[in-house]
């Protein structure tokens, strides 16, 4: 996607104004720091894995909490210059001299040249009773994200979708006790419950009412009639709600993003450095791409911010150009 346009920073502005901070919008903003580029993040300070006890799959920063990766790449940003400030955005729109114009919750207006969008998704949670307390510590969605931490464990799959055989299979790889909760997912076909017999997973009919824990721990799912399956662990699929409303203002509407067929979420579709259809207008981490994992995020706010650098670097070239023909011709 075409993205350039010749927009200046305005003097009570930045060059670049990221709307999130996470791990994709701390890495575009510290690479976009460490480039000398005046950029600021606005945060609200709700990061969708604030319930896991640590970050996973990261290189060299496996296990690190959620919030200490935060603040460590906060720390970063602000240590090549970038500022941060606690806020949410809930408007933008171009502005009259090409740029942008953000509004916060607390009225305040910020105006930058280039806007970067990494406000992440929101998780659609299953509504079963009990299940919302125990998201991000015994409910869990990803397995290469928590299946080592509950290896050889009892390991419920709630069914939820066509894609439900295919999460218990593919569960199966961290424990020998996997149980397929059919919920409210389709009934399986004679191939797939060969499948799955043959790799030794149990499948339970009927919905699960709720949850049962003990001292804030899950100990089983409950069925319509009373019967408990013992479990350790619950993986459920959610639906990924990607947070674009702030992009609304500008034309740039969420598609849905389907998996195997069916829907699992939306996403900002953009190209892969992350330029919307919107010149000036990036997105990077889950609000791009719903599935990607913390360190991917990262490896996406890295790419946008380099994108924009460079972005920014054609326009100071033309400005450049333009200013030297103007003063040959004086």
């Amino acid at each position: 996607m075409t993205n350039s346009h010749p927009y200046e920073r305005p003097a009570d502005g930045h060059e670049v104004l990221v709307i999130g901070g996470g791990a994709a919008g701390l890495a575009a903003a510290a690479t976009l720091a460490r480039a000398r580029r005046s950029v600021l993040v606005v945060d609200a300070g709700r990061p969708r894995n604030a319930p896991a006890s640590g970050v996973h799959t990261y290189l060299a920063r496996e296990g690190t909490p959620p919030a200490e990766l935060l603040a460590a790449g906060r720390a970063e940003v602000r240590g090549y210059g970038g500022d941060i400030r606690q806020g949410t955005a809930t408007a933008a729109e171009r502005a009259g001299d090409g740029g942008f114009r953000v509004t916060l919750d607390d009225g305040t207006v910020l105006a930058a040249a280039r806007l970067l969008v990494t406000t992440g998704l929101t998780d659609e949670l299953p509504e079963v009773p009990g299940l919302a307390e125990l998201w991000g510590r015994d409910v869990l969605h990803c397995p290469y994200c928590h299946g080592w931490e509950v290896r050889d464990r009892a390991v419920g799959v709630l069914g939820t979708s066509a894609l439900a055989v295919h999460q218990a299979l593919l569960w199966r790889q961290w424990t020998d006790r996997v149980t397929l909760f059919l919920h409210t997912a389709p009934e399986p076909d004679d191939e797939a419950y060969e499948r799955l017999a043959a790799r030794g997973i149990a499948v339970v009919d009927g919905e699960v009412t709720r949850l049962v824990a003990e001292d804030g721990r899950l100990t089983a799912a409950e069925l319509a009639g009373g019967r408990r399956v013992g479990c350790d662990a619950l993986a459920v699929a959610t639906r990924l709600t990607a947070n674009s409303a702030v992009l609304e203002g500008l034309g740039l509407a969420a598609e849905e993003m389907r998996m195997g067929g069916p829907v699992i979420g939306t996403r900002i579709p953009a190209d892969p450095t992350g330029a919307t259809a919107v010149p000036g207008v990036w997105v990077a981490g889950n609000v791009a791409n719903p599935v990607e994992q913390v360190i991917g995020a990262a490896a996406a706010g890295v790419r946008a911010g380099a994108a924009i650098n460079a972005d920014l670097v054609e326009a100071d070239t033309r400005r450049a150009v333009e200013a030297a023909r103007a003063a040959a011709a004086a």
